[in-house]
């Protein structure tokens, strides 16, 4: 039903596509009489897939892996001959998104059978930035060959605004991720080139973005990749390299998701853990698929979840999660109205340009509701 809604090709007027249309009422609401309180509760017999956008056949996962890794870098290599450029600029933290990104740019470089010193990495250490994250990030970046760059930002982040570098507010965190991007935006300039966004799917559902930070680029090529998806490309991508690059990768797939925009803690330790603020990603994920790909509503969505993931969350870790998906998906689809380009690579995906279309201030009122009365039990 909810494909038939999408694919507006139908039309009732015409002979050669008329249909029978049949009334009929599910005997309750405003087309019946309403539901039975005595009614028994339809026990839920079939499972769905706890992560649906990764395939559960090896074979078909690193077959698919190879095919998106390929999109990217053709998508990449297409943006850049068309629009001239004589390198491409991405911004380097050490974390699985810039990693993959990195990977995409680099057999973009090859399939356009050119060195690839024309990818300028960079790296902007600031007050969140980790020793172990860096060295990371410097260490896949020499050995994929790319140019790197290393600009520390501390010192000019708050010059203009003059913010006091003690009060740790949402000033603090987002002036790091905007000048982080004034200065690949500054630096692609001077070398003729592109600026190549990091972010992904599963960071665009939730607003987990700085509006002009790291939510903008000139082609954001991990657009359509959620994050449960990223790890096995990242993963993919260790196997088929091996060496070196592999040690790095899987070296990056162990550290925790963070954007390392809040100091480290004393033992020199990510104090900013993604999953410990917005929740789990695989969840996340996992709503955003029903919601997106069959238009179901929160309180399926709810059953099907916990079905899914029975024995790993429980029914109030489900209930809040996806309470907060709901809430920052309405609210932050004005970072996705102004998103840059990006290839798409499967069947979901959130571009203001043909996927979805979606007024910036749509009110989550009744989705919320639909959820609040679920009334988990703890």
């Amino acid at each position: 039903l909810y494909d038939r809604r999408r694919v507006n090709s139908f039309c009732a007027g015409n002979a050669a596509h008329s249909g029978l249309f049949v009334d009929f009422s599910l005997g309750f609401g405003s087309c019946g009489p309403a539901p039975r309180e005595d009614l028994p509760e339809t026990e839920l017999t079939r499972r769905f897939p706890r992560n649906p956008f990764v395939p559960h056949d090896e074979n078909e996962l690193n077959a698919r892996a190879k095919d998106i890794l390929t999109i990217q870098a053709l998508g990449l290599k297409r943006r850049l001959e068309h629009t001239h450029s004589m390198s491409a600029v991405i911004g380097i933290s050490g974390g699985l998104d810039s990693a993959l990104a990195l990977l995409a740019a680099a057999k973009a470089c090859d399939l356009m059978g050119i060195d690839r010193k024309f990818v300028h990495a960079v790296t902007m250490p600031c007050f969140g930035t980790t020793e172990h994250t860096k060295q990371n990030a410097v260490a896949l970046c020499n050995s994929l060959g790319v140019t790197l760059h290393t600009i520390p930002i501390a010192d000019s982040v708050f010059e203009a605004l003059g913010h006091d570098e003690a009060n740790k507010n949402v000033v603090y965190e987002n002036a790091q991720a905007r000048m982080r991007t004034l200065v690949l935006m500054d630096l692609a300039n001077a070398l003729n080139g592109l600026v190549v966004g990091t972010g992904d799917l599963s960071e665009l559902a939730l607003g987990w973005a700085t509006y002009n930070g790291d939510h903008m680029s000139m082609y954001a090529v991990n657009a359509s990749v959620p994050k449960t998806l990223v790890r096995h490309l990242v993963r993919y991508a260790a196997d088929v390299f091996g060496g070196r690059i592999a040690e790095v990768l899987l070296d990056i797939l162990d550290t925790p998701v963070s954007p390392e925009l809040l100091p480290p803690t004393g033992d020199g330790e990510i104090a900013q853990k993604t999953e410990d603020l917005v929740g789990p990603y695989e969840l996340h994920d996992y709503f955003l698929y029903y919601l997106l790909r069959f238009g179901f509503e929160p309180g399926k969505i709810y059953r099907m979840a916990l079905k899914s993931f029975e024995g790993v969350y429980d029914v109030k870790t489900v209930h809040t999660w996806l309470r907060t998906f709901y809430r920052r998906f309405f609210a932050q689809q004005f970072k996705r109205s102004c998103l840059p380009d990006g290839p798409k690579v499967g069947s979901v995906t959130l571009s203001p340009r043909g996927d979805w279309r979606m007024p910036s201030d749509a009110s989550s009122r009744l989705w919320l509701a639909q959820i609040d009365a679920l009334n988990p039990i703890d």
